[in-house]
Parts: C-alpha cells; sequence; structure tokens
C-alpha cells in the first residue's frame, strides 16, 4: 500500500488508518487510489470481518489536499477519489469509523456511507463545498437529508461552516460521542463486537439496510461527481482555491 495509508488486520478487523499528520491527513491521489484498493481487497478477504477508518495524529483528515487536487483534478469516475467513494458505498463488511480533530469534506461525507461511527467531543465537521466554489461529492445531497433532514442537511451543506460533534450526533452523522481519551477503546469495542457475529447475517443485514437506496446512492455519485468535475474547472472555483491558497501562505 502507501506510507501514507497504514493497514493492520488483527482478529478480522481491518483498520485503516489515514497516515499524513502534519498536513492533517488530507487526502492526496495516492491516498484516494490506496484506499480504494485497500477496501477492494478487503471485501474479497474472508479474514476481514469489520473494516475499521481513522486518522493518524489527532485528525480524521482535513479532506482534500488542495494542492495536489489542483495538480492533478479528478477528471472522471475512474478518478482515485471518485473510486475511493464507490468502493466504500459498496461494501459488504461493516464499516467502523472513529472521528478524531478535523474532519473536512470528504472527511464527513465518507461517514455517511460507514455503519457505526464514534467521535471524540473535540471532533469538527465542515462540509465547505460551496466555499471552494464546489458542489457537493460522496452522495451527501441525497444521503444527508435523510439522516439530518432538509432543514439542517441545507445548513451544513449551503453555509459550509464548521460544526461540532454534538451537531453531527443531532444530524445523524455520528452514532455517538465520546472524550478524546476514551475514543480508541470505543471504536475497537464495536469493532470487536461485530467482528464477534455471524458473518453471512450481518452481510445481509447491511445488504437490507442500505440496498433500498443503492442505485440513488449511485446515481447521486455519478451526478454529483460530473458536477464535481465541472466545477472545478469553473472561474468560481479557481477564484477560491487561489484565494485559499493565498491566506494559508
Amino acid at each position: 500500500m502507501s506510507d501514507t495509508l497504514l493497514t493492520n488486520l488483527d482478529a478480522g478487523i481491518l483498520t485503516l488508518t489515514f497516515n499524513r499528520p502534519q498536513k492533517k491527513n488530507a487526502f492526496t491521489g495516492e491516498m484516494y487510489d490506496a484506499a480504494a484498493w485497500a477496501l477492494l481487497d478487503a471485501d474479497k478477504n474472508d479474514a476481514v470481518r469489520v473494516v475499521v477508518l481513522t486518522g493518524a495524529g489527532g485528525a480524521f483528515t482535513a479532506g482534500n489536499d488542495l494542492k495536489d487536487f489542483l495538480e492533478t483534478p479528478p477528471t472522471g469516475e475512474d478518478s482515485p477519489v471518485f473510486r475511493f467513494l464507490r468502493a466504500l458505498a459498496h461494501h459488504t463488511r461493516p464499516v467502523v469509523a472513529g472521528v478524531d480533530g478535523v474532519a473536512v469534506g470528504i472527511g464527513t461525507t465518507l461517514l455517511l456511507h460507514c455503519d457505526y461511527v464514534a467521535a471524540s467531543e473535540r471532533a469538527v465537521f465542515s462540509m465547505p463545498f460551496v466555499n471552494l466554489g464546489l458542489s457537493p461529492e460522496g452522495a451527501s445531497s441525497v444521503l444527508l437529508p435523510r439522516l439530518a433532514g432538509m432543514a439542517l442537511a441545507s445548513e451544513l451543506l449551503m453555509f459550509g461552516e464548521p460544526f461540532d460533534a454534538a451537531t453531527a450526533l443531532r444530524a445523524g452523522i455520528v452514532n455517538q460521542v465520546v472524550p478524546e481519551a476514551g475514543l480508541a477503546e470505543l471504536v475497537q469495542k464495536r469493532a470487536a463486537a461485530l467482528a464477534a457475529k455471524p458473518v453471512e447475517s450481518l452481510r445481509l443485514t447491511k445488504r437490507l439496510l442500505r440496498e433500498p437506496v443503492r442505485a440513488t446512492v449511485d446515481e447521486a455519485l455519478s451526478r454529483e461527481g460530473a458536477l464535481f468535475v465541472q466545477r472545478l474547472g469553473s472561474t468560481e472555483a479557481r477564484e477560491a482555491f487561489n484565494a485559499f491558497l493565498s491566506k494559508k501562505k
């Protein structure tokens, strides 16, 4: 794999750790590619019962690395970011996430495809697509209103402002919020509980839960992806990205 994505399989639990702590685990194309392959491989490995997603160094992920994104932008459905999202959306194993620190952009939308999400009290979420001249991704335009209701989903996606773990809990994005010190233990405990369940029964249950909206999610991923690529080339996005990078410097 890649040193920016750490993998560890123990007792049926495959832990994927986003590992660019110096960049708050911001995703590069290489990371998306590695994560997509890791998920696809896990779905073919009978030794994997549960997948855990987490981040190194006190952050989940700061979303896209904008510099990398501008240099190698996604151009279509076969781009690494979209392959990662499809692999996650179609995963047959239970997926557990542990969110500490920032969860920006795809760091929040990917959680909509997880089966159990725990967050620390200091976790901060945001979906700043509009602020960057972009549009929602990850099927968030259909999944978030189903979970949070249209009013809250509209607020979170249209304003693009950061929100705390309590709001993420209210929105149905996370299942439980715990102190930072107890997050890793809770994630491990919940993953172990799932790993101990009858395998096929668990997979069938996940399929029954997800299948009624499968076509809708797939259509949303394609529709959002096409618009996202289009928006990346827009004047609004270029101005927003340049302003962000200039401010950062």
